[in-house]
């Protein structure tokens, strides 16, 4: 019996795979690291000062973070055990989501176990195959996987620009299309850059769609008390926050409305088929929300750095993006000069990871820079030295 399927070649598509990666300059590895404290690392023996994590306000190393962790571990045990529906669903859980949709100035809010997961499930549970998904051309891969599982049609308008996805709206409304859903980030993760949350809101009531906000890089650094820029606005369907950045723990939420909350809890397979999240977590995400409203003071120096640090960086002859937030992405193009740039940081001590397609488009390889409440001057200063000394070369 003749088959194209054999023991030889069934695992080629592998091989040729990571072969392209290679020579492309794309090849991924995972690097094991040990962190030190909230802005330094231990890499090969050797300590890096580290501009790559998303730990905004350095909570993942809070005393107060790890002490609730443990009282909530020592409490509950080490595990929900069950998911939401079953009997995973702990006091701990309902009490926090409570607390969210308080200081976020919603109905309510549901919990989710990573923002991906979110992502992925909620947007095929809102939308199907007669509806219309319309994205900034720059969302997270998270968003884009979950439109490609809805199966819904979906156009893509310019990055930030907002007149051409009225001008797709307008076409959309005449195409007879169950609904419409407009979804994007806040702040982008890969571009540092923000939406226009008001505008958005607005175009989404003119024309009665469905509006979901990622605002994953915005809590816990912006909006009022920190709170992410979807917070107390009304008009938008569904916020996502995750806590695994500027609130320095793990997971995600939502906030929404009772109805669009109850309707997930029946309908959305992410939701209902995975385990809730354990209960150490739970308690570090607690006690990261009794702090991120009182950081204030935290907030404005990390602004403060991220404006030093960008003008000295134009200054040298960078091309930085237009970031308002603590990403500032260096573009250099090339993959290749990419990492030699990565790589010669990191022997003089400095963790700055080099982002590559399919991340970024392509032509777009950059050093994504991520600040730090906990940065100190001198950190951004011998960052700003070794640039200076490689821009010369």
């Amino acid at each position: 019996m003749n088959s194209d399927i054999n023991q030889s070649n069934k695992l080629e598509f592998i091989k040729k795979e990571l072969q392209e990666r290679k020579t492309n300059n794309n090849l991924r590895q995972l690097n094991a690291i040990y962190p030190k404290d909230a802005v330094t690392v231990i890499k090969n023996g050797k300590r890096l000062i580290n501009f790559s994590s998303n730990d905004y306000l350095g909570l993942s190393k809070h005393p107060q973070m790890i002490t609730a962790s443990q009282d909530y571990l020592n409490r509950y045990g080490t595990g929900s055990t069950a998911s939401r529906l079953v009997s995973g669903t702990y006091d701990i859980h309902e009490k926090l989501e409570e607390k969210i949709a308080k200081l976020c100035g919603k109905e309510a809010a549901l919990l989710f176990n990573t923002g991906f997961q979110a992502n992925t499930t909620i947007i095929p549970t809102l939308v199907n195959q007669k509806s219309l998904v319309l994205c900034d051309r720059l969302v997270h891969n998270s968003i884009l996987q979950g439109i490609f599982l809805s199966q819904a049609q979906w156009k893509r308008y310019k990055h930030n620009d907002l007149s051409h996805l009225e001008t797709l709206l307008k076409k959309a409304i005449l195409q007879g299309y169950n609904r419409i859903l407009i979804v994007t980030e806040t702040v982008f993760s890969m571009e540092g850059d923000r939406s226009d949350v008001d505008r958005l809101i607005q175009l989404s009531q003119q024309y009665n769609t469905l509006l979901y906000l990622d605002d994953a890089h915005a809590l816990g650094i912006m909006g009022n008390k920190g709170m992410g820029l979807t917070a107390y606005q009304s008009g938008i369907d569904i916020s996502l926050g995750t806590f695994g950045k500027a609130m320095g723990s793990f997971g995600a939420f939502i906030t929404t409305s009772k109805g669009m909350r109850d309707y997930l809890i029946n309908c959305c397979p992410g939701f209902i088929y995975t385990t809730a999240l354990p209960p150490a977590v739970i308690g570090s995400i607690d006690a990261a929300f009794d702090m991120i409203p009182n950081l204030d003071k935290e907030r404005d120096y990390l602004l403060q750095q991220v404006s030093y640090l960008q003008n000295n960086l134009i200054n040298l002859g960078y091309q930085v993006l237009n970031s308002s937030s603590p990403i500032i992405p260096v573009i250099i193009g090339n993959e290749e000069k990419t990492l030699k740039l990565s790589n010669f940081l990191e022997n003089n001590g400095i963790l700055a990871t080099a982002i590559r397609p399919p991340t970024v488009p392509k032509n777009t390889a950059r050093i994504r820079l991520v600040l730090s409440s906990q940065h100190q001057p001198e950190h951004i200063d011998y960052l700003i030295n070794l640039l200076k000394q490689y821009h010369e070369f």
